[in-house]
């Protein structure tokens, strides 16, 4: 029982550290982005890296310019 606990326990941590490494393509699909695709290769690509995640995040919060 100890040990499916743990299991059960590594599982959530795995799953809250990939939704967390993925909030920048989360708010962009929320926010419905034009550009949601290259947001979410930037995180999966270069997300792993700090200034990768935050150059993602701060793309996702940007407003998108609709004058195109």
């Amino acid at each position: 029982m100890d040990s499916l606990f743990g299991s059960l326990a590594l599982l959530f941590m795995i799953a809250i550290a990939v939704l967390a490494y993925f909030i920048p393509f989360i708010i962009a699909l929320l926010k419905k982005k034009n550009n949601t695709v290259a947001i979410f290769f930037l995180n999966l690509l270069v997300g792993w890296t700090f200034l990768g995640w935050v150059a993602a995040f701060i793309w996702s919060l940007t407003k998108d310019d609709r004058t195109a």
